[in-house]
């Protein structure tokens, strides 16, 4: 059986108007991993990963630094429930 997690993410930084969004949901599709992400109010991005460990961690590690345009000051990753969501969507 597949070790499933699911995380909550908030990335600060230049991070909207540089593909950010695009970026994972294209790395999203490869890992097999599902949720959304989205541009918050405050200059932030918003995501939620679920699926199998390594590609939630994968997808987390990329935060990190994000697409060449962007500046990453930091990434809060909080663990919750898995919900059985499917799909990854762009908010």
């Amino acid at each position: 059986m597949t070790d499933v997690v699911r995380l909550g993410v908030v990335v600060r930084g230049r991070v909207q108007g540089v593909w950010f969004r695009g970026s994972i949901r294209e790395r999203a599709h490869e890992q097999g991993v599902a949720g959304w992400v989205r541009n918050r109010p405050d200059g932030a991005l918003e995501a939620v990963f679920e699926g199998p460990r390594a590609g939630v961690e994968s997808l987390v590690r990329f935060c990190q630094t994000g697409p060449p345009q962007a500046r990453v000051e930091t990434v809060e990753a909080l663990e919750e429930q898995p919900a059985g969501i499917t799909g990854f969507h762009v908010c």
